[in-house]
């Protein structure tokens, strides 16, 4: 694997780290909420909850008002995947970043990959 920063500027790699980490906790919120209220004592939801709701309430004014509220984090995720799959690559002048190309999720395969190939 090529190391991000060997590929792109720092700050391109710390702005797709950024956008991932909201995009992924957002998720995250969604898949625990399958399990969990909202309203749970249990604190990884309540650090999910306390960590998105501001995120949340600024796309307030973009989420259509049909989605049924469980599902409103993982509209809003859709948004920073769409920065990160095109905007960014857009603004950076590339036509193609290609399959894992970001750079947090293209880290995490290469841990899990480098893990499982030391057995």
């Amino acid at each position: 694997m090529t190391d991000p920063l060997s590929t792109f500027p720092i700050w391109v790699v710390a702005i797709d780290y950024a956008l991932g980490v909201v995009m992924w906790t957002l998720i995250g919120r969604v898949a625990m909420n399958l399990f969990l209220p909202v309203d749970s004592d249990w604190f990884f939801m309540k650090a999910f909850v306390k960590l998105t709701n501001p995120i949340l309430r600024v796309f307030k004014p973009v989420t259509p008002g049909f989605l049924i509220e469980p599902l409103v984090p993982l509209f809003v995720a859709w948004f920073f995947f769409m920065v990160r799959f095109y905007l960014m690559p857009w603004l950076l002048g590339y036509s193609v970043m290609g399959m894992l190309s970001f750079p947090l999720e293209g880290d995490i395969a290469y841990v899990i990959y480098d893990l499982l190939n030391k057995q």
